[in-house]
């Protein structure tokens, strides 16, 4: 039996250690600072003995041969079928700069560029060789240790099997920025907006207030059925190319009425539809002003 693999990759200080604490507290066999020439092997080995069904695997720039041979590698998984998920960890420079200043660890590049930024920009420009191969990019600049573990909980402690292409619905605020890892984009502007109708400002797309008040609107529904109809003809493409995740962001002005509502009223068509995929749903700046 082929174990499932999950490499975890990116920049030091956005996150990688706690993902992997997260996938060892899930039940898989959790590895750090992996070496990149010993992963084919490895994986045979695991499924010749059967020691392990699922694996979580930090693999990054302290191999000094990490941006060489990932390519190859990767290619190679692919060949021999194996299951697996490459999750990339982003922060902005800001967040960043403050985790390390908050932190007694060094960036691996800070001894020879003595500078923090340029440390953080040098290893983000490295890294852009391997973004290609990514299948899931998580960016944790908004979050502290807590919610980066409730967000690999969330995104794989109900998969079944990671064949099983995994849909994530991001609802955002234009406001606040759109999301890194979205691979697609739709915006909700076009609707009516309930923030201008006084009994519903103070309410978020999570109730059925809001959801009602904008399925009255025909173009809502119009809205709905053409990003539905978008992600039953997509997905399969994406599965072609070995992809077991697709990020779809759906953004408002604020992130609090329309754009939660949508993603929360796709999630539950998907769900009930025979598109063969899982759905998970983030509900980014709901709670933000």
């Amino acid at each position: 039996m082929k174990p499932a693999v999950v490499i975890i990759t990116g920049e030091s200080g956005a996150g990688k250690s706690t993902a992997l604490k997260a996938f060892e507290d899930l039940g898989y066999l959790a590895i750090d600072n992996f070496p990149v020439r010993l992963l084919l092997p490895f994986l045979d080995e695991i499924r010749t003995g059967e020691l392990a069904e699922k694996i979580a695997l930090v693999m990054d720039l302290r191999d000094p041969f990490f941006l060489q041979e990932f390519p190859n590698t990767i290619a190679k998984l692919r060949e021999k079928k194996y299951s697996f998920d490459i999750i990339f960890l982003t922060a902005d420079l800001k967040a960043l700069i403050t985790r390390f200043s908050q932190t007694r660890r060094p960036h691996p590049f800070l001894q020879e560029l003595k500078d923090i930024k340029a440390a953080i920009v040098l290893e983000k420009d490295k890294l852009a060789l391997i973004k290609d191969y990514v299948t899931l990019f998580l960016d944790t600049s908004n979050f502290n240790v807590h919610q980066l573990r409730h967000e690999i909980f969330k995104i794989y402690g109900q998969r079944k099997e990671l064949q099983y292409i995994l849909l994530h619905i991001i609802s955002f605020g234009y406001k606040f920025g759109i999301p890194y890892e979205a691979n697609y984009l739709f915006d909700a502007r076009v609707l009516p907006n309930p923030y201008f109708v006084p009994e519903l400002k103070d309410l978020s797309g999570e109730t059925l207030e809001i959801q009602k008040f904008l399925l009255k609107e025909p173009r809502t529904s119009e809205f709905l059925d053409y990003v539905y109809n978008f992600i039953k003809w997509a997905l399969p493409l994406h599965r072609a190319e070995g992809r077991n995740f697709l990020a779809l962001g759906i953004g408002c002005t604020g992130g609090r009425h329309r754009s939660p509502a949508l993603a929360l009223l796709l999630a539950e068509r998907l769900k009930k539809s025979e598109i063969d995929t899982e759905v998970v749903v983030t509900l980014r700046d709901v709670e933000r002003d």
